[in-house]
């Protein structure tokens, strides 16, 4: 599988941005995914998970995000997005997102194919 994220660019700080995971010779539903960030000389981290279709497409977050954004998924599209909601100034940061076959992780080594990832940058 592959995978190409899109979406990221410049927002003002309380503002929006979609990003998308497009996948690409497998169906997106048959594994989980997850989104990370990676802020300049910081550690890329979990940001939000979705678990494949027949495990009940469970959603999960993490502490800084919730309620702010909101990971689904489009199969017919092949596609995984996160939904980012009232963003702010440490939300920027390079997303990446990444597909799992274990369960409710968000542990970065149990994700296997990664995809290039996209900027967001949140202005204050």
């Amino acid at each position: 599988v592959q995978l190409v994220e899109s979406g990221g660019g410049l927002v003002q700080a309380g503002g929006s941005l979609r990003l998308s995971c497009a996948a690409s010779d497998r169906d997106v539903s048959s594994f989980g995914t997850g989104w990370f960030r990676q802020a300049p000389g910081e550690d890329r981290e979990f940001v939000a998970g979705i678990t494949w279709s027949g495990s009940g497409s469970k959603t999960f977050y993490a502490d800084s995000v919730k309620g702010r954004f909101t990971i689904s998924r489009d199969n017919a599209m092949n596609t995984v997005y996160l939904q980012m909601n009232r963003l702010k100034p440490e939300d920027s940061a390079v997303y990446f997102c990444a597909a799992t076959y274990t369960y409710l992780t968000a542990d970065q080594s149990a994700y296997r194919i990664w995809g290039q990832g996209t900027q967001v940058t949140v202005s204050s």
